[in-house]
């Protein structure tokens, strides 16, 4: 299992843009896919966005295609999601996650071994 840690949460106004990031923490002997998911208060886990390991297969949700783009540096063990057009529903704490492969789609939280803490997102109207 991957030690993993966001950042970059915050607030920001309806229409703002947020960048996340994420870092495998301490030495990285294997490769592996890894996503985002977010959760907000009273709602399931949902899927955000996954990156293959070479990083040229990419999927979104449908709720963030055309707004969120998902990235990688594999030399920096980092990965990030940039956040565009944020809305109000996009308020959640974010994750990163990691496996050793994509599984999906769908993706589902039982499809990855590894995560982080999570980094609270909060968008306001």
């Amino acid at each position: 299992q991957l030690q993993l840690a966001e950042s970059g949460g915050g607030s920001v106004r309806s229409g703002g843009s947020l960048r996340l990031s994420c870092a495998a923490i301490g030495r990285v002997d294997i490769t592996y896919a890894m996503a985002w998911f977010r959760q907000a208060p009273g709602k399931e886990r949902e899927f955000v966005a996954a990156i293959s390991w070479k990083g040229g297969t990419i999927y979104y949700g449908d709720s963030v295609k055309g707004r969120f783009a998902i990235s990688k540096d594999n030399a920096k063990n980092m990965w990030f999601l940039q956040m565009n057009n944020l809305k109000p529903d996009d308020s959640a704490t974010y994750f990163c996650a990691a496996d050793q492969q994509l599984m999906g789609p769908p993706f589902r939280p039982d499809d990855f071994g590894s995560w982080g803490r999570g980094t609270r997102v909060t968008v306001s109207s």
